[in-house]
C-alpha cells in the first residue's frame, strides 16, 4: 500500500538523524509500519516520538478491552470523518468483536443498538464530549462504575489521542492508497 500525504515526501537521504531514529522506533515497535499519522508526524521528530509512544499505550496498554478501545476509535473516526482512521480500525474493531450492525451505524453517525452496557457507555462518553465538550454527571458516574477512575482516565486519553490522529490524517490528506471505497463522502 502506497501511503501519501500533502507533505513533502521524505527520503532516507533527506531525513535528519532524529527523523531516521524516530522512523526506526516506529517501524521497530508494535505497529511495524507508517500507516496512519506517522508519515506526517515523522516531519516533526519530537512530536512523533512522544505521540507514537502515547499511541502505543492508548492502543495496546490500557485496561480497556480491545473491543471498547476500537469502539472509541471508530466513534472518533466517524465524528471527524477520518477516512484513513476508519479504514485502519474498522477491520480491527470487527475482529475484536464489534458487530457489523454496530460498525455500520457508527459509520452513518447513528446510535447503534449496543450489546453491552460497557459499549453503550463508551459511545455515550465520546458523543457527550464531541457534542457538548463536557461529560454529564450521570454518564461520568456510569463510566467510573464500569471502568474505575483509572479506566475513565485512559478512555478519555484514547478519545483525545485518536482525535489528534484524525486531525492529522485529515489536515495532511493522508491517503492509504486503498482501492476500497471511502467510508465517508467527501
Amino acid at each position: 500500500m502506497a501511503i501519501s500525504s500533502r507533505l513533502t515526501t521524505l527520503s532516507e537521504q533527506r531525513m535528519t538523524p532524529e527523523q531516521q531514529r524516530v522512523l526506526a522506533d516506529i517501524l521497530g515497535g508494535p505497529r511495524g509500519n507508517l500507516d496512519g499519522p506517522f508519515l506526517a508526524w515523522v516531519h516533526s521528530p519530537a512530536l512523533a516520538d512522544h505521540a507514537q509512544r502515547l499511541g502505543a499505550f492508548c492502543r495496546y496498554g490500557t485496561r480497556l478491552e480491545l473491543r471498547l478501545t476500537e469502539l472509541a476509535i471508530l466513534t472518533t473516526a466517524a465524528w471527524w470523518r477520518s477516512q484513513a482512521e476508519w479504514q485502519i480500525h474498522e477491520p480491527i474493531a470487527r475482529s475484536a468483536g464489534l458487530s457489523d450492525e454496530v460498525i455500520e451505524a457508527l459509520r452513518q453517525r447513528n446510535v447503534p443498538a449496543f450489546e453491552t452496557p460497557e459499549e453503550t457507555c463508551v459511545h455515550a462518553i465520546g458523543m457527550a464530549l464531541y457534542n457538548t465538550r463536557r461529560l454529564p454527571d450521570d454518564v461520568y458516574q456510569q463510566g467510573v462504575t464500569l471502568f474505575g477512575e483509572a479506566g475513565m482516565v485512559e478512555l478519555i486519553g484514547v478519545y483525545g489521542y485518536y482525535s489528534l490522529v484524525a486531525m492529522t490524517l485529515n489536515a495532511f490528506a493522508v491517503d492509504r492508497g486503498s482501492k476500497a471505497p471511502l467510508p465517508f463522502a467527501e
